[in-house]
């Protein structure tokens, strides 16, 4: 059953999520707590962001035990509880499944390296580092006294790259699925999923992005991996999504194919690359146009896509592909794509009522170790410290992690406590609460829309055509059997004239009509 094809999926950051002990940092009870607000949303699963046992270098993606809860976040019956909870209020828990690498106080590194069997080679280790470049600005070899060798981690220092040559680590995988498949979870999204096989550590050709990728994107190696994995999952029939890096629509199709049997679904990252120069730390101006055609590519080449504009490792999608100045309507406009896009729809917390980016003013005040080590290389290059800053303000993934705004009080009704990181000042007019009675509001849309998807399977299912992609209007329609809806989007400050008539279905502004002409930011769902 595909269900995952008519879902909609809400992403929870379980640390900015909501707090229920006054310790300043969001927990399962908090999450718990929550889960009318997420049914009232009307959507049907939640991703949750890493909840096992972590030092926390880089916030719970280092994971020192798969099959442990993090004690700030709570313990594992609070766990079955939220899947329990859920399920009531028919919503499935996906979890996120972080294979690439360990933390390196995992039992299994400690014991890799000291040498102890069946351990030895479940990481990357050498006696000479390759010229490799990470993910985080860094390179990607530490040495280790105790074993005397080097080790790779592609991401930070303390997260050690896993060796998928290994057979033992496959086994061991394994066991970890059938552990939360057990307790009833509904799935994974599977992190930096493409990358898991090296075939080989030599050194590479110097490349402005990341040098030594040729030995792990996309591999034949890792392909043979997520088949051998979707055996175990296909005995839970459990879903799978996986963050994929530097892949194409072909390459997408190979990794979800259902014929091939190794992923559902995947996420890509050409359209939220739009407003970048090689890397996402060197922004360009965003242009609709080029945003919108990317968007088209992957309607059209690949059969089923994931929809999103937001996650924890992104910046907020109004003050980056919308508009502060018009911000209900931009954000409006925003949800009006997402969940009228071919695919399933992925809503990141607090994107359903508008919030913003930080408002920080100094590197001090964020937590994302990425940032610091940008920081510190820009430095390195001799990077004046305003302009380093202006770069990471402007893409930081701290900027989806301050907590969630659910009302004006004291912290935002986050926490009791101090926020484990700060809150946007301007929690007190962007918050859930104020916009709970307001039908005009960005969450009341939301939930229109989600019930607008719900009851049309044209919106779910339907075929997909572009009508228009220019410097203002994105207009496209989806048909299913004798049955169309016209979607007429204005991304710009200023008002579009469009050639599309149809019944009006629904206007992001009071209107009763339409007339042909979009207003400023405006959607437009005609029938």
């Amino acid at each position: 059953m595909e269900w995952w094809k008519d879902a909609v999926i809400y992403q929870i950051y379980p640390r900015s999520f909501q707090d229920s002990n006054g310790d300043g940092i969001g927990d399962i009870p908090g999450i718990i707590s929550r889960l009318d607000h997420l049914q009232e949303l009307g959507v049907d699963a939640v991703w949750l962001s890493p909840v096992y046992r972590s030092p926390g270098d880089d916030r719970g993606y280092d994971i020192s035990d798969y099959c442990g809860i993090a004690p700030e976040y709570g313990t594992m019956e609070d766990m079955d509880r939220l899947i329990l909870e859920a399920k009531k209020r028919g919503i499935r828990i996906i979890m996120d499944l972080v294979i690439n690498h360990t933390s390196t106080e995992h039992k299994w590194f400690q014991k890799s390296r000291e040498r102890i069997a069946p351990y030895t080679d479940y990481y990357h280790w050498a006696d000479k580092p390759n010229n490799w470049t990470g993910f985080f600005g860094e390179d990607c070899w530490v040495y280790d006294v105790v074993r005397g060798q080097y080790y790779l981690h592609l991401f930070a220092k303390t997260q050690a790259d896993l060796n998928w040559s290994c057979p033992h680590v496959l086994e061991e995988v394994k066991n970890i699925l059938r552990f939360w498949l057990d307790k009833g979870v509904a799935g994974f999204r599977c992190d930096v999923i493409n990358i898991l096989y090296k075939d080989s550590l030599a050194s590479s050709k110097k490349s402005i992005i990341l040098t030594g990728s040729e030995h792990y994107l996309s591999l034949e190696g890792t392909h043979a991996i997520l088949r051998e994995l979707r055996k175990v999952l296909d005995e839970y029939n459990a879903f799978t999504v996986g963050e994929t890096v530097f892949v194409t629509p072909q390459i997408a199709h190979d990794l979800c194919d259902e014929d091939r049997k190794e992923l559902n679904m995947v996420f890509s990252f050409q359209h939220m690359e739009c407003d970048q120069y090689f890397l996402k730390w060197f922004k360009r101006n965003f242009r609709p146009k080029v945003f919108m055609d990317c968007l088209v590519k992957w309607q059209k080449e690949l059969n089923w896509n994931t929809i999103y504009l937001e996650n924890h490792d992104q910046p907020r999608s109004i003050p980056r592909f919308g508009s502060t100045k018009h911000w209900k309507e931009s954000g409006k406009l925003l949800a009006t794509m997402l969940l009228t896009l071919r695919g399933t729809p992925f809503i990141y917390e607090g994107q359903e009522f508008g919030m913003l980016d930080f408002d920080f003013t100094h590197l001090d005040q964020l937590d994302d170790v990425e940032s610091h080590n940008v920081d510190r290389v820009l430095r390195g290059l001799h990077v004046p410290q305003k302009l380093r800053w202006k770069i990471i303000r402007r893409t930081s993934r701290d900027n989806a992690r301050t907590p969630v705004q659910w009302d004006s009080g004291e912290s935002a009704g986050f926490t009791s406590g101090k926020p484990w990181l700060g809150i946007n000042e301007n929690y007190r007019t962007i918050n859930c609460a104020s916009q709970q009675d307001d039908d005009s509001s960005i969450l009341a849309w939301y939930k229109n829309l989600i019930a607008l998807r719900r009851e049309n399977e044209v919106l779910r299912r339907g075929d997909f055509t572009v009508l228009e992609t220019g410097m203002q209007v994105f207009a496209y329609r989806r048909t299913l059997h004798e049955k169309t809806i016209t979607i007429l989007l204005n991304f710009s400050d200023k008002a579009a004239r469009c050639h599309y008539s149809g019944s009006l279905l629904r206007s992001n502004y009071p209107r009763t009509e339409f007339d042909g002409t979009l207003a400023p930011w405006e959607a437009v769902i005609l029938e």
